[in-house]
């Protein structure tokens, strides 16, 4: 069972597009690797474009989830990693999460700035942690 914790004496966190916390009780966990926007023939989608990056990464965290049942409701964790991150970026990324989480409560999210990710080409890579 899972629950999400947003409590009323803090920020309205799902105005951002992720909960405080996440308890889970029971069951097994799924530790998921970062994705990034690499189709499945390892081509990027969206050179340049970080929305369509950021689209194809949570496309490629929805098909792992899938392999083992899953959905974006059992997601508990996730993070979010940007190259050269700056405000202006908080809105279009965090925007691409709304199709992902599909009218479920969102999980918690880290975003993190970051200088480089594994290929010069990467603009976003996002990890998650799903309970099963």
């Amino acid at each position: 069972m899972l629950k999400r914790i947003n409590p009323a004496s803090l920020y309205d966190s799902l105005a951002f597009g992720f909960s405080h916390a996440t308890l889970q009780d029971g069951g097994r966990t799924l530790h998921l690797a970062g994705q990034v926007a690499w189709d499945r023939d390892g081509q990027i989608v969206g050179p340049g474009d970080i929305v369509a990056q950021t689209r194809q990464a949570l496309a490629n965290l929805k098909a792992v989830l899938a392999e083992v049942g899953a959905t974006a409701e059992n997601v508990v964790r996730v993070r979010t990693y940007v190259v050269d991150h700056h405000p202006d970026k908080l809105g279009p990324v965090l925007g691409a999460f709304g199709d992902f989480y599909a009218g479920t409560t969102p999980a918690p999210n880290t975003f993190i700035g970051v200088a480089a990710l594994a290929l010069p080409d990467f603009l976003v890579e996002i990890e998650a942690t799903a309970a099963l």
